[in-house]
């Protein structure tokens, strides 16, 4: 699959006075998608870190909002890689009412692999395949 649905509900703690997710929230949100497309591709961040010392740092970050949120709604992250490189990765995430499909809000995060001290790096090549989604453990 080239997509990763993971469906959750707006909590009363994320939204504002009139009820509306906060803006913010959408980046974790992204965050929610992007450690769920790893795992549903094989791996954690947390097994990269501590396997090869790699981490994917947050370069860029954008987000559009089309249409609010509010509270108790369910909703769908989607999330896909909409550019993979030697050292970097975007993800593209869209954001949809779970009962409507309707498009809430659109992004992106752009992420660099680097080592413990900042450093850019290459990935890892058993964790890229499981991103290109090939089985690494047949490499």
């Amino acid at each position: 699959m080239d997509y990763c649905d993971h469906r959750l509900r707006v909590r009363y703690a994320e939204t504002d006075q009139m009820g509306v997710a906060y803006h913010a929230n959408h980046l974790v949100w992204f965050e929610i998608g992007r450690t769920e497309f790893c795992r549903q591709r094989g791996f954690t961040y947390e097994a990269m870190e501590r396997e090869t010392g790699s981490y994917m740092m947050v370069a860029e970050v954008s987000c559009r909002y089309r249409r609010p949120l509010r509270y108790d709604q369910e909703f769908i992250i989607r999330t896909r890689i909409r550019q993979l490189r030697k050292r970097t990765l975007t993800f593209a995430y869209q954001i949809l009412d779970a009962q409507q499909g309707t498009l809430l809000a659109e992004g992106e995060t752009k992420h660099v692999v680097t080592d413990g001290n900042g450093r850019p790096r290459s990935f890892p090549a058993h964790y890229l395949h499981y991103l290109q989604g090939l089985d690494a453990s047949k490499k």
